[in-house]
């Protein structure tokens, strides 16, 4: 009979949480001061007549939103880094997060349109100057919110690290893992995520203070409103693709995602006759993945083999692998 090996590589924190303590830092000081603006911009449009401000202040909610989730995943991740209860670590409530902020957002982003339709059927007096004023200064707190998470994303990229350690079990049963990031900065996916939003918001915060000096200057009322639509727009854009891009992680509908094929083509090139019985991969962290895969060979390889092989992917942080002998497959019929 042969033999039958199973290979399981055990998680680590840091695939699957932040431990990014400057980072946690910068992004509670962004959350606080972004908040603090959204809340002036959107009384400001409201009380100034303002469409354009109005859906800027919008705008910075979803991003101040993104930066809360940011912030939370940092401090749940750290919080339960140890608790047993969570198989593949904590990353999946950031993803949880995102899904329930984009739901959120697509309201938002209606009300902001329907409001901007009104304002073009019935046109209401701008206090341009006030509103301008206002729209910089939230620009400004977008550059400032950017440059601290920008220094943050920076001080990310200037570690990295090198491990690697196995163990194994006689009777063709093998465990172990090992991985090298020597000379390889892991990418903080969370951080970088949080830096774009605020990117865009200063992007929204020009076109709002765009709308406004026009109108001041040559009378084109309109120009507000449609910045408000074109404001909601953007939101929406953005919250349908946060809406896909968690939805496929929470469904685990990523099988056509790049490792996959690669862990095919390990296998397809390996020089002895193997194939893939079964194979199922799924997300687990940012850039991380599970991977439980079934090989059919005639050879006398055992799964540590097919293991080792397989850590040249080194986003694959828990592989299990189970070899069987298509002697073993006949008796089983």
């Amino acid at each position: 009979m042969s033999t039958h090996a199973i290979a399981a590589s055990r998680r680590h924190s840091h695939a699957f949480g932040s431990g990014n303590p400057l980072a946690e830092a910068n992004t509670r000081r962004a959350v606080a001061l972004t908040a603090i603006m959204m809340v002036v911009e959107i009384v400001g449009g409201w009380v100034l007549n303002s469409m354009a401000l109005l859906a800027d202040g919008w705008h910075m909610s979803s991003h101040a939103l993104a930066l809360g989730l940011a912030l939370f995943a940092y401090a749940f991740a750290r919080r339960h880094a140890d608790n047993a209860r969570f198989a593949f670590g904590t990353w999946k409530v950031e993803v949880l997060g995102g899904y329930s902020s984009a739901i959120l957002l697509l309201c938002v982003a209606v009300l902001m349109a329907v409001q901007s339709i009104e304002r073009f059927v019935a046109p209401k007096p701008i206090h341009y100057q006030e509103a301008i004023v206002i729209a910089g200064i939230g620009l400004l707190v977008n550059l400032v919110c950017a440059w601290w998470l920008r220094d943050s994303h920076s001080h990310s990229h200037s570690h990295s690290h090198s491990h690697g350690h196995g163990h194994g079990h006689g009777h063709g049963h093998g465990h172990g893992h090992g991985h090298d990031h020597a000379g390889h900065a892991h990418q903080d996916l969370n951080l970088r995520a949080a830096y774009l939003h605020v990117v865009a918001d200063a992007a929204t915060s020009v076109l709002a203070i765009l709308a406004l000096v026009v109108g001041m200057l040559w009378g084109l009322t309109w120009m507000d409103p449609l910045m408000g639509i074109v404001g909601a727009v953007l939101v929406t854009v953005w919250a349908w693709g946060l809406l896909r891009s968690t939805a496929r992680v929470l469904l685990d509908a990523e099988m056509d995602a790049p490792v996959v094929e690669e862990i095919r083509e390990v296998i397809a090139q390996d020089p002895h006759e193997v194939a893939i019985s079964d194979l199922h991969v799924w997300r687990v962290g940012a850039e991380r993945y599970a991977c439980v895969i079934s090989l059919v060979t005639p050879a006398d390889l055992d799964a540590d083999y097919f293991r080792r092989a397989l850590q040249v992917h080194e986003e694959l942080v828990h592989v299990t692998v189970e070899v069987h002998r298509p002697a073993r497959l006949a008796l089983a019929h």
